[in-house]
């Protein structure tokens, strides 16, 4: 049955009802059968039902299924102060002992999600899973929950089985709604690990469901989880038109992203000499409350955007990342050190790139992202081949080598946008050339200057390599 069918039937027979309870199970119901497909701006006639049932006394279950329907969708929504509902189902769940329900145990763990509580869900409600007496769907829906919850705030491992046991439980009731969300989080989740095939594997099949079930919501996040994808796998350019689908679009607002999607793409266009675009994608825009995840940092990582080769903006940035301290910034604690490190190793400074590129290390292996730990090794791996460094007279000049002079004019314009840190295709746009004209030049460069990657090529090539006129 389709689920906008499911959730009407449903709402139809709350609406001939007449116990308010039994007429409140109903609609919440109807939510949650609606809450993995639907666009979330088609949601808010189930609250207005949810309220009509409200009485006075108050009904404590009435009250905790109108709070948690009524804060779920305000939150995907962003409505001002829609966490409060959130809390107040909580509070009220907790004051009644109502978890033993598998209605509101489900919704007690997806409040603590949408709260931004990951860390939360095992301890408080794994045990109240375990003894759940319910059908497969529900199961499927608790365990994909609580998998999420796991990998969310930092244990990748146990999160994958959970999600694992999830998608098993969803495809054997036959439910594709359930199936495209649990498979969709595995493609992060295998990606950060390290199993890129079965990443692209369950991307393929994330949007095959979701086109099947109709999935509005699950379409609209698959953008996110392809992006781990594209980092984990080392596809740079794929990776940078995620993040940019990512900020045109907000996606990231209920897991707490939003703020590092915008970041990460304005870090990327600083690096790379466009601090107008760097500066345009943050203008305007307020730092996020102290209670987001990845806030303590977000203010310095700003500042060292504005400023990215000057050393007391990265020590700043680098002093902030001691506030993320929650498991739920385990992961952003990791890639802001790979970060950071990364620029070091682009300026010479190999002590400073090697501490902090083994900070993310540390960090990324203790949550098992060995997919990430094999990108930061190959990175500290460079640094280790990288030739001594010279000092410098500033961030932009680095050693010459004397059959620099030998390069052509076009490829030392190539090899002055490359050692800045420019793609192959961003160098072809930049020189208004193909990209095949980009390959073949640097091929000639690597072979004249005896350098074997991109990173040699940072480490040896000045700024100032002689030019001749004419096209690359």
């Amino acid at each position: 049955m389709s689920r906008d069918v499911e959730a009407d039937r449903l709402l139809a027979t709350s609406r001939s009802t007449a116990d308010p309870v039994a007429a409140a199970r109903l609609a919440a119901e109807a939510f949650l059968a609606l809450s993995r497909t639907a666009d979330a701006a088609t949601l808010p006639p189930l609250a207005a039902r949810l309220a009509e049932l409200r009485s006075d006394p108050p009904r404590p279950q009435t009250e905790v299924l109108f709070h948690t329907v009524t804060g779920v969708i305000g939150v995907r929504t962003r409505t001002p102060h829609a966490s409060r509902h959130l809390e107040t189902a909580l509070r009220l769940t907790d004051q009644h002992r109502l978890h033993t329900d598998v209605l509101f145990l489900e919704l007690a763990l997806l409040s603590t999600l949408q709260l931004m509580r990951p860390h939360e869900a095992r301890p408080r409600f794994a045990h109240l899973i375990d003894a759940a007496d319910t059908e497969p769907a529900r199961l499927a829906r608790l365990r994909g929950m609580l998998g999420l919850g796991d990998a969310w705030s930092g244990d990748l491992l146990r999160g994958r089985v959970e999600l694992h046991e999830s998608l098993r439980l969803a495809r054997e009731a036959g439910r594709a709604d359930i199936q495209a969300e649990t498979a969709s989080w595995l493609i992060k989740v295998e990606a950060l690990c390290g199993d890129l095939p079965a990443a692209t594997a369950y991307l393929a099949e994330t949007r095959r469901l979701a086109a099947r079930a109709g999935s509005s919501w699950v379409a609209g996040h698959i953008a996110e989880c392809a992006a781990a994808l594209h980092l984990a796998a080392g596809d740079t350019e794929s990776w940078l038109g995620m993040l940019e689908f990512l900020v045109g679009t907000v996606v990231g607002a209920t897991s707490g992203l939003i703020f590092e999607h915008r970041w990460e793409l304005a870090t990327h266009h600083a690096l790379h000499g466009r601090s107008e675009a760097a500066d345009a994608l943050l203008a305007r825009l307020p730092d996020p409350p102290l209670g987001w995840p990845g806030a303590p940092a977000l203010p310095a990582w700003r500042a060292w955007i504005a400023q990215p080769a000057d050393p007391a903006a990265m020590a700043r940035f680098e002093a902030a990342l001691a506030g993320l301290n929650r498991p739920v910034e385990r992961l952003s604690r990791a890639r802001m050190a790979w970060l950071l490190g990364a620029q070091h190793a682009r300026l010479g400074r190999r002590a400073d790139a090697t501490r902090l590129l083994e900070t993310a290390c540390t960090g990324y292996a203790a949550t098992g992202a060995a997919g990430m730990v094999a990108r930061v090794v190959a990175d500290l791996e460079q640094v280790a081949a990288a030739p001594p460094a010279v000092r410098r007279q500033s961030a932009a000049v680095v050693t010459v080598h004397s059959d620099a002079l030998s390069l052509t004019g076009a490829e030392a314009r190539v090899a002055r946008a490359v050692a800045g840190g420019l793609s192959n295709r961003e160098v072809a746009e930049q020189l208004q050339v193909s990209a095949k004209t980009v390959e073949f030049h640097l091929g000639n460069i690597f072979r004249k200057l005896g350098v074997r990657n991109r990173t040699e090529l940072a480490a040896t090539v000045a700024v100032g390599l002689p030019g001749a006129g004419g096209a690359a």
